[in-house]
C-alpha cells in the first residue's frame, strides 16, 4: 500500500470516535496495522481500550462506514487483538490533552 493511500485511511479512521472517551481511535492509538490485498480488502488490525468493550460493534461499524468512501477499499474487515496491550502510552499528545491525561 502506498503511503498517500496509508495517510486517507488513517485520516478516514480519525472521524471513528470511540464512544466512551470521545477522541477517535487514531489518536487513541487503538489502530496497530492496516493491510490491504490485491483484491481491495482491507484487514484493520486495532485493540479496544477494554477488553469486552460493550461499544465493539459500534466501531467497527463506524471503521467500515467512513472506509467505504475510498474508491481503492472494496471491503474492509476488522480484527481486534489484545496484544500488545493497549496503554496510555499510545495516544497521541492530542488525545492526552482532549482527555486531561498529563503527558
Amino acid at each position: 500500500m502506498d503511503k498517500a493511500l496509508e495517510e486517507n485511511i488513517m485520516g478516514a479512521l480519525e472521524d471513528v470516535l470511540d464512544p466512551e472517551l470521545g477522541v477517535d481511535i487514531v489518536n487513541l492509538g487503538l489502530v496497530y496495522g492496516l493491510d490491504l490485498n490485491e483484491d481491495g480488502v482491507l484487514t484493520v488490525t486495532m485493540t479496544l481500550t477494554s477488553m469486552g468493550c460493550p461499544l465493539a460493534g459500534q466501531i467497527e461499524g463506524s471503521i467500515k462506514r467512513v472506509l467505504s468512501d475510498l474508491p481503492e477499499i472494496k471491503e474492509t474487515k476488522v480484527e481486534i487483538v489484545w496484544n500488545p496491550p493497549w496503554s496510555k502510552d499510545k495516544m497521541s499528545r492530542y488525545a492526552k490533552i482532549a482527555l486531561g491525561i498529563p503527558d
